[in-house]
């Protein structure tokens, strides 16, 4: 089965970025389709840090973005990467624009109250986006939350799913063959948390990944002793920091991400 990425970026909540990917993305029944949305964006440096991902990913972009900066930004980026991005609101603006005979306002996120509780989201964005994947482990500290797991664990979208509840995130990918940095047994362990898996869900997300890449699925990567010997390394690690352990395979975004904020006690986090 063919399996694409696909981002929905938006200066406000994305819901309509992510409603017209999924009513195109419906009509493809015989895809293995991921959505991940990034809400609120909006500045380039946000904007950056989750174009890099989807050129990892090699995701198609749908993008709600009223700046139109930000969404040339991203039209070149596509273009200069070979990706795929469909502008959902620039054109609708200048056809009504057209129409009425003015300019629109182009205010970014105009449909929200520019409140505390907005630039908090804002910040645990830009926070989250800034140290995905590993990166900047000197912030490990910084971090509300930090989450580890081997590859395929959905460790970025949950990271952006929680950033969008204004709690700022870092997520760090381990394995036997990847250096842990140093940092994290300077983090409190109540902070931690560790994803784990199922061996046959993580072989499957694998190698649906190898296949979108036209490389025979049959690779180390997707080979499930290796990603038991992963799964045992994680579980080990988890076990050594005295971190919550959240098994993802039967769970969503949003319930993995209840889990966390209840066992944190971020409950008042909007």
């Amino acid at each position: 089965m063919k399996h694409i990425n696909i981002f929905a970026i938006s200066d406000s909540s994305g819901e309509t970025a992510m409603q017209v990917a999924k009513t195109a993305g419906a009509q493809f029944e015989s895809a293995d389709i991921s959505y991940e949305r990034y809400p609120f964006i909006t500045t380039e440096s946000m904007l950056s840090g989750i174009l890099k991902i989807a050129k990892q990913k090699e995701a198609v972009i749908f993008h709600t973005l009223v700046n139109a900066d930000l969404s040339k930004l991203i039209e070149d980026f596509a273009m200069a990467n070979n990706l795929q991005s469909v502008d959902c609101v620039q054109k609708p603006m200048k056809a009504i624009s057209s129409q009425l005979g003015f300019n629109p306002e182009r205010v970014s996120g105009l449909v929200h109250d520019l409140n505390d509780d907005y630039f908090k989201r804002i910040e645990a964005m830009e926070f989250s986006v800034e140290n995905d994947d590993g990166s900047n482990p000197q912030n490990l500290t910084k971090a509300d939350v930090v989450i580890l797991g081997i590859s395929r664990t959905s460790k970025t979208p949950l990271s952006l799913y929680l950033a969008n509840k204004q709690v700022k995130v870092s997520n760090v990918p381990i394995g036997p063959t990847i250096q842990l940095p140093k940092e994290i047994f300077d983090v409190d362990p109540k902070k931690i948390i560790g994803l784990t898996s199922v061996t046959k869900d993580i072989q499957k997300i694998r190698k649906a990944r190898m296949e979108s890449y036209g490389i025979d699925e049959d690779t180390p990567y997707s080979n499930s002793k290796n990603i038991d010997e992963e799964l045992e390394y994680a579980n080990n690690l988890y076990h050594k920091l005295g971190c919550l352990i959240i098994d993802v395979h039967d769970k969503s975004i949003e319930e993995t991400a209840t889990v966390i904020m209840e066992s944190l006690d971020l409950d008042s986090y909007q």
